[in-house]
């Protein structure tokens, strides 16, 4: 039996447009009822949100129900921190995307490569260990060990003034599948913090994507602003998560209570 082909990837080597949702509340139920609404990819996300080893593990399975969704698992790590442990965890589990966050140089990219690779014999392979409890997941497929490097996705983040700068040669390493350009800490490296909309931030992002483009890697981001994605669209970007769960749990409870509970009396200022 094959090891399953991910279809994501497929997609970003074609270059088609995929709509995705971060998740952030760290529940599965939530998750599963995000996934019937038709996102193209859902994020899991490990750094800023409460999420572990188990819970992704659990995220995959809901998912599973959904299979036209697939899912990325953002790695807790960053700034040269490589978690060689961590990413052999989260593709034991069942992951088969990974975004890496605060990846500011091409040896910090191409050791994230080599840490979700298995070695292999013509010496392209990476330093992944094999273990016995991936018998959970892809022991079923006899040759998981020999195709699986074939069906990981890396997507690598560039969030801070010297990523950018070392962008071309990030983009050059082999294995890294696509970059994903972070508004918020761009925005703060670039002295803007609380501000991703700021021109210069937005001139930033625009030349990142272009670059991103000529190399045909696939460009993704984040921003809940509807306009905003779509000028990212328009720019060349593929992979674009146009909302987070958190934000949207928010903003409906915030107007639902709004149109039953009065607003707060504003305080008298006429004379007695």
């Amino acid at each position: 039996m094959k090891t399953p082909a991910n279809t994501f990837k497929q997609a970003m080597k074609a270059g088609e447009l995929r709509i995705g949702l971060w998740l952030g509340l760290a529940s599965p139920y939530a998750a599963e009822i995000c996934a019937g609404a038709g996102f193209d990819w859902m994020l899991v996300d490990g750094e800023h949100s409460p999420n572990n080893v188990t819970t992704i593990l659990e995220h995959l399975q809901v998912a599973a129900a959904y299979p036209d969704v697939n899912i990325i698992a953002r790695v807790p790590m960053g700034h040269g921190h490589i978690g060689e442990a961590l990413i052999k965890q989260y593709l034991d589990v069942g992951v088969q995307t990974l975004l890496v966050p605060m990846v500011d140089t091409a040896e910090q990219a191409a050791a994230i490569v080599r840490a979700a690779r298995y070695p292999q014999a013509d010496g392209k392979g990476g330093i992944r260990g094999v273990g016995g409890a991936r018998a959970a997941r892809w022991g079923r497929f006899p040759r998981y060990l020999h195709e699986a490097n074939e069906q990981i996705c890396i997507l690598v983040q560039v969030e801070t003034r010297v990523a950018l700068n070392n962008l071309d040669a990030i983009l050059a390493v082999e294995g890294v599948d696509g970059v994903f350009i972070g508004p918020a800490d761009l925005a703060a490296s670039l002295g803007q913090i609380g501000n991703p909309a700021h021109p210069d931030v937005q001139d930033a992002i625009a030349n990142a994507i272009a670059r991103i483009k000529v190399e045909g890697k696939a460009a993704g981001i984040l921003t809940p602003d509807e306009a905003l994605a779509s000028r990212y669209i328009e720019l060349g970007a593929t992979f674009v998560a146009v909302g987070i769960d958190t934000n949207l749990l928010v903003k409906a409870t915030t107007a639902l209570v709004s149109k039953f509970k009065p607003k707060t009396p504003t305080p008298a200022t006429g004379k007695n």
